[in-house]
């Protein structure tokens, strides 16, 4: 087995570990017990559990990156709509105990460094995917031509992940949220002398 297959395993027992134990009471042995190895030989490769998390949050980076760049669509408009979407609908592999897990690895990212500078990563791209989309919108008169790209892509992450961490701590679906975005879109995005198709 080469080094990229242990760091999968070791990834996907890291999941399973955070859906069974949550973030506080994780242990190494938990995942290295999820893994099938010995916690020696986790950390060979992880000095510590705060690194192999840190590990564990570029893994899901990555992640995030394939599921949502390149959102479908036939122009700007679409296109963010499909982010927004992209965004709001929970991966296939995602669970409920998984969600609760994140939220409490994002409650301590002010007090460790290593975890905010990753999660702002997430924030970031997503920033830096809704500006660009947002950009072409203005250069070709889908969006209105004072639109202030960054601020509004900004504010988008914002209520993104507030819909996020209410389904996690109130169980409360993220729909309203997705109509209220398209509709904020609508009203307040879109080019008011463009046609647009209902």
């Amino acid at each position: 087995m080469n080094d990229g297959d242990t760091a999968d395993d070791i990834m996907d027992a890291t999941y399973r570990a955070l859906c069974t134990h949550g973030y506080a009471d994780l242990t190494m042995q938990d995942i290295a017990d999820e893994a099938e190895k010995s916690k020696a030989a986790l950390h060979y490769h992880y000095d510590s559990k705060h690194d192999l998390l840190c590990a564990f949050l570029e893994y899901l980076y990555d992640g995030f990156v394939d599921r949502i760049e390149d959102p479908d669509g036939e122009d700007p408009h679409e296109r963010l709509l499909s982010l927004v979407d992209s965004v709001l609908d929970k991966p296939d592999d995602g669970s409920e105990e998984f969600g609760t897990a994140i939220l409490e690895i994002r409650a301590h990212a002010p007090y460790e460094q290593g975890f905010r500078e990753r999660l702002t990563k997430f924030d970031d791209y997503l920033v830096d995917e809704l500006e660009a989309i947002l950009e072409d919108g203005i250069a070709d008169g889908t969006f209105e031509s004072d639109l202030d790209s960054e601020d509004t892509a900004r504010f988008i992450v914002t209520v993104l992940t507030g819909a996020a961490t209410e389904r996690v701590t109130t169980g409360r679906p993220v729909e309203c949220t997705r109509q209220t975005l398209r509709e904020y879109v609508e009203t307040h995005l879109l080019n008011g002398q463009r046609e647009v198709e209902a």
